[in-house]
């Protein structure tokens, strides 16, 4: 049998994954981080992107969160999301929607109402998205 630890992932709203797994790699904001049985322990902020897990089928999956943060313990893995959805739950048009607007804000005639920082993980959130959907759908054979 191989080994295996406890995953939860998990915005505000809800529980997105919650089960046993033999891998996880995760967006972290330095780099993408694997994440194996008995890893060391460690907490690591995360950055937009695709929060793959293999499950005890032995099947990966992929999950896609906006940022959070990481928790590793021997035997047991927690994201804080701070917001997520599962992959088949993305939007291209939804995400496209959004870049435009990200890009349309910070390009207003107004720069002291502009919340840059949110506007830019708006937009960073957005084309991580589209970057994911295109890479399932490579894998997908779309």
């Amino acid at each position: 049998m191989a080994m295996t630890f406890h995953l939860d992932v998990v915005t505000a709203e809800q529980s997105l994954f919650s089960g046993i797994v033999e891998e996880v790699i995760a967006p972290g904001a330095m780099g993408d981080l694997g994440i194996m049985p008995r890893h060391s322990q460690l907490i690591s902020k995360l950055r937009a992107g695709e929060l793959q897990y293999k499950t005890t089928e032995g099947a990966m999956a992929s999950l896609f969160v906006s940022g959070g943060v990481l928790e590793v313990q021997p035997h047991v893995v927690t994201v804080l999301a701070d917001t997520g959805m599962r992959a088949e739950d993305l939007d291209e048009a939804a995400a496209r929607e959004a870049m435009k607007q990200a890009t349309d804000a910070l390009q207003g005639k107004d720069p002291e109402d502009l919340d840059y920082e949110a506007i830019q993980s708006e937009l960073e959130a957005a084309k991580a998205q589209i970057e994911m959907l295109h890479r399932i759908g490579k894998l997908r054979g779309h």
